[in-house]
C-alpha cells in the first residue's frame, strides 16, 4: 500500500465510509458524477462554440489571439472528450473496465492537455504584452504563420512532458478488482511530480504572472494621444482583461491539485475523511476549468456573444429551411432502348444559402 497511495487511499476511504451510519452512502459515487456530467455537458457545447466561432468565416486568419485562443479550446474539447467521461466512473464503479491501454491513454490526455492549456496561456501573454507595448514593431513577429510554429512547438513539448505518463500508470489488482494507479517507484514518481508542478504550473504561471503585470502597468499608466482618441486602446484592454480572467481561473483550478502532490511528497497527507474531500475538491475543479473559459468569452466579449448568436441563428435556420425540390426527367436513346434517370434538383433561398 506504501508504494500504491491510491490503493490506501481507496481501502482506508472504502472502511472509514463504511462505518458510518449509513453504510450505503458514498458522497463521492453521487456527488463527483453529477459534476462531471455537467462539466462534459458545458464543456462540449461550450467549447465546440468557440471552435465554431472562430472557425467561421477565417476569424483566426489573421489574428494571433485567436489562433492561440482557438488552441485552447481544441485542449479543453480533447481534455473532456478523452479524460472526463473515463475519470468519472472512477467514483461510480468498483474497479477500472477499460482496460490497460485506456488507463494509460486517459492519464496521458490529462497531462497533455494540462500541459498545452498552460504553455498556450503563457504563449497568449506574451502575444498580448507585445501588442500592446510595441504595437508597430512587433507586427512582423506576431504573424498567423509564427503563431502556427508556436502552438505546433507547444503541442510537440506537451507531447515530450507528458510521454513518461504512458509507462507512468499501469493496471493493479487490489482484492480482486483492477485498479489504474502509479507503478513507478516511489523516487522515480517524486522526480516526476515534482517535474510536472514545475514545467505545468510553475513555471508558465511565473511567465504570464510576469507579461501581464508589465501589461497591466502600461496600459493603466501610459498615455498615448492617439490611442485616446481612438477606441483601439479600449479593444486592448478588453482582450487583454479577458486573458487575464481565463489565466487566473487555470491558476487557481489547478493549484489545489498540485497542493495534494506536494503535500504528500513533502508535507503531512493522511488519509482520512478530510483529506479525501479536499482531493475530491481539487480533482473537480482542475477538470472544471476546461468548461469555464467560453462562459468567460461569453461574458467579457461583445464580439464573441455576437459570434455566439450567430452560430446559434444559422443552427436554427438550417433546421426551418424549407427546400423545394424539382424532378428533372433525363431521358436519352440507348442501343437497346430508353434510359430513363431523375436529377434532384434542391433550390434554397439565398439567406438561408449563405
Amino acid at each position: 500500500p506504501s508504494s500504491h497511495p491510491q490503493i490506501e487511499i481507496r481501502s482506508t476511504m472504502a472502511e472509514s465510509w463504511n462505518t458510518s451510519e449509513d453504510q450505503d452512502f458514498m458522497p463521492g459515487s453521487i456527488i463527483v458524477p453529477a459534476v462531471f456530467s455537467l462539466i462534459f455537458l458545458l464543456g462540449t457545447v461550450g467549447n465546440g462554440l468557440v471552435l465554431a466561432v472562430l472557425l467561421r468565416n477565417g476569424q483566426v486568419r489573421y489574428n494571433t489571439t485567436n489562433l492561440f485562443i482557438l488552441n485552447l479550446g481544441v485542449a479543453d474539447l480533447c481534455f473532456i472528450i478523452f479524460c472526463v467521461p473515463f475519470q468519472a466512473t472512477i467514483y461510480t464503479l468498483d474497479g477500472w473496465l477499460f482496460g490497460s491501454f485506456m488507463c494509460k491513454v486517459v492519464h496521458f490526455f490529462i497531462y497533455l492537455t494540462m500541459y498545452a492549456s498552460s504553455f498556450t496561456l503563457a504563449a497568449v501573454s506574451v502575444d498580448r504584452y507585445l501588442a500592446i507595448r510595441y504595437p508597430l514593431k512587433s507586427r512582423d513577429l506576431r504573424t498567423s504563420r509564427n503563431a502556427a510554429a508556436a502552438i505546433s512547438v507547444i503541442w510537440v513539448l506537451s507531447v515530450v512532458f507528458a510521454g513518461p505518463y504512458l509507462s507512468y500508470f499501469q493496471i493493479v489488482h487490489y482484492n480482486g478488482v483492477p485498479i489504474c494507479v502509479p507503478i513507478w517507484h516511489n523516487q522515480s514518481r517524486k522526480v516526476m511530480d515534482v517535474s510536472t508542478f514545475v514545467f505545468g504550473y510553475l513555471l508558465p504561471v511565473s511567465i504570464l504572472s510576469l507579461a501581464y503585470a508589465r501589461t497591466i502597468k502600461f496600459l493603466w499608466t501610459s498615455v498615448d494621444p492617439i490611442e485616446t482618441i481612438s477606441d483601439s486602446k479600449k479593444a486592448k484592454r478588453k482582450v487583454t482583461k479577458m486573458i487575464i480572467i481565463v489565466a487566473v481561473l487555470f491558476c487557481i483550478c489547478w493549484l489545489p491539485h498540485h497542493v495534494v502532490i506536494l503535500c504528500f511528497w513533502f508535507g503531512h497527507f493522511p488519509f482520512n475523511k478530510t483529506t479525501y474531500a479536499f482531493r475530491l475538491v481539487s480533482h473537480c475543479m482542475s477538470y472544471a476549468n476546461s468548461c469555464l473559459n467560453p462562459i468567460v468569452y461569453a461574458l467579457i466579449s461583445r464580439h464573441f456573444r455576437k459570434r455566439f448568436k450567430q452560430v446559434f441563428t444559422c443552427l436554427l435556420k438550417k433546421k426551418k429551411k424549407t427546400t423545394t425540390r424539382v424532378h428533372v426527367v433525363a431521358v436519352a436513346n440507348t442501343p437497346t432502348g430508353f434510359y430513363v434517370g431523375t436529377t434532384e434538383v434542391c433550390h434554397i433561398n439565398d439567406e438561408s444559402g449563405r
